[in-house]
């Protein structure tokens, strides 16, 4: 694997954290297109997006997903830009609203999990309206996977033809009351995804404390890619918050380049995930 490339998103914001919990969370456009430059900057090669209301909350307006995805395709050339439509805090009926503004990817949840103190509901009837909405916008949806279940689901749509044979797929683990962060596990679910889906690029996401170690466990096992972010984690170190997504993506990169690998750039990132170039979208 010597000197091969390797993708490293960042997850900038999301919906959880508030900057009580980090100041460098963040949360106003212009705060998310500078964070995601420096980002840029230091290695990160996509950039998955949520944003915010002024109080901080989950917001699905498509006025702030096209601010954000202006700034970053302006300041960081090439990047891979990846909407969330994921549930929390947000009216199901809105979560794919913004798919209209045709960013390269989104994500995409094919079924329901428990959460720490809720339940993330994915219903097959909104599954598929996302699904069919990234298809007719051309946008390439990205598998995030907190059940085995979640593997079959996407298996599903490449049936229904809502999606081709080469998805994305992440596998987040370290939800409490979801997928534990347990490295044979993540060996059950890599088996049943080359099975069921063998042509998915794939990469993981450890929430919290557990994001170094699933991202040594990913890289081990060849992942295409690697995920970091104040979204799943607001510290560098036990002791320490980190001072930006920066920050995070510097300690990616180095854990990248102790696997014999490197960053991927914007144009290999796109090549190694389906994409057209820059420009070409």
């Amino acid at each position: 694997m010597a000197g091969e490339p390797c993708v490293i998103a960042v997850a900038i914001t999301g919906s959880v954290p508030r900057k009580k919990d980090n100041p460098a969370v963040p949360t106003t456009p212009a705060e998310q297109v500078e964070s995601t430059h420096e980002a840029f900057e230091a290695g990160a090669s996509l950039v998955h997006i949520h944003v915010r209301n002024p109080d901080e909350s989950p917001s699905s307006d498509p006025a702030l997903f096209a601010q954000v995805q202006e700034g970053v395709r302006k300041h960081c050339p090439g990047m891979v830009v990846q909407f969330s439509t994921g549930g929390r805090g947000r009216d199901p009926a809105a979560r794919g609203n913004a798919l209209e503004l045709r960013p390269d990817m989104a994500s995409l949840s094919t079924g329901s999990v428990n959460f720490p103190t809720i339940v993330y509901e994915n219903p097959a009837a909104l599954v598929t309206d996302l699904a069919t909405k990234m298809r007719n916008n051309g946008v390439r949806p990205e598998i995030e996977v907190f059940d085995l279940s979640h593997i079959h689901g996407a298996r599903r749509l490449v049936d229904a033809g809502l999606m081709d044979e080469r998805p994305h797929v992440q596998f987040v683990m370290g939800v409490k009351n979801a997928l534990p962060a347990e490295e044979r596990l993540l060996d059950v679910l890599l088996g049943e995804l080359r099975r069921v889906l063998p042509r998915a690029t794939w990469t993981a996401a450890g929430i919290g404390a557990n994001q170094s170690r699933v991202m040594e466990w990913a890289l081990a096992r060849g992942a295409d890619g690697v995920r970091t972010g104040l979204e799943d984690n607001v510290r560098a170190s036990k002791d320490r918050l980190a001072s930006g997504n920066a920050e995070l993506v510097r300690m990616a990169a180095e854990a990248v380049a102790r696997h014999g690998r490197r960053p991927a750039s914007p144009a290999e990132a796109r090549r190694m995930l389906g994409l057209a170039p820059a420009g070409n979208a």
